[in-house]
């Protein structure tokens, strides 16, 4: 029997989107908090430890019916249970990755899959060199295993490592096949039908975004002498400095001409009226 994608579980039941992505940062706080046997936390340590403020964890809680105790605060080990059952972790959900490249190999060997409910059900691959080959103890299947290890295995959850070229048709066969949750590693934006979710897991976006966050530090304390773009430039990748040097230049081009043209107009006699 296919189950349902926690998803559409929660917006079934109400939770907003943004609660539901919020939930797995309390649930690994609080995880670390019962591995260390605390029996309960206030709702300011464990918004403290989740990186939101107390007011949005209280009123993400009380989608879940729990609202603590006053001055006693939450059961650990009640809201562990509480998240995992209204994010599906406690059932089985078996996974199948495709691509197995390095980015494949290391997803099939990260222990965090089977504690958190998911289970690798098979690894699958279009390249001849690889199929054949294990990773993490399974076997590299063809991709045209692909619809029989779906329906014989209850998939609904598919991961997608291929290259970019590759991922929409992996998309479409996984969606064909009856898989309606898929994580996307590759960096392209995939095309689905309704009642398909996607998440996208582009790490060259994150790493864009940290280089802001750098870019903005660098501006506030530009190296003595040198202006904060002059500082950043210096430490930017050699197509980055290039383009930035043809920009300049072309606005001291066009810098140079309006200059001239402002001076020749300046040399040219006024008319008179007659």
């Amino acid at each position: 029997m296919r189950r349902t994608p926690v998803g559409r579980q929660t917006r079934a039941r109400g939770i907003p989107e943004a609660t539901v992505a919020r939930l797995p940062l309390y649930l690994r706080a609080l995880t670390a908090l019962s591995e260390r046997s605390v029996p309960t936390v206030s709702s300011e340590e464990l918004a403290a430890a989740a990186g939101v403020n107390s007011a949005k964890l209280r009123k993400d809680f009380s989608y879940l019916g729990s609202y603590g105790t006053r001055g006693v605060g939450y059961d650990v080990e009640y809201l562990v249970y509480q998240i995992s059952r209204e994010l599906g972790l406690t059932q089985d959900w078996p996974v199948v990755i495709v691509g197995i490249g390095n980015l494949g190999h290391a997803l099939a060997n990260y222990g965090g899959f089977a504690s958190r409910g998911f289970r690798v059900a098979a690894l699958l691959d279009a390249d001849p060199t690889v199929v054949g080959s294990s990773a993490a103890g399974l076997p590299v299947r063809h991709m045209d295993e692909l619809e029989a290890i779906v329906e014989s295995q209850h998939v609904s959850i598919g991961v997608i490592t291929t290259p970019p070229g590759a991922a929409q048709q992996v998309c479409d066969r996984l969606v064909e096949a009856g898989v309606t949750s898929i994580l996307n590693f590759a960096p392209t934006v995939l095309t689905v039908p309704d009642g398909v979710d996607v998440r996208k897991v582009d790490l060259s976006i994150e790493l864009q975004i940290l280089a802001f966050h750098e870019q903005r530090k660098a501006g506030e304390e530009p190296d003595q002498g040198r202006s904060a773009e002059e500082s950043v430039l210096d430490r930017a990748p050699g197509p980055v400095r290039a383009a930035a040097a043809k920009l300049r230049r072309a606005a001291g081009a066009a810098k140079d001409a309006k200059a001239e043209k402002a001076e020749s107009d300046s040399d040219r006699p006024a008319v008179m009226p007659a």
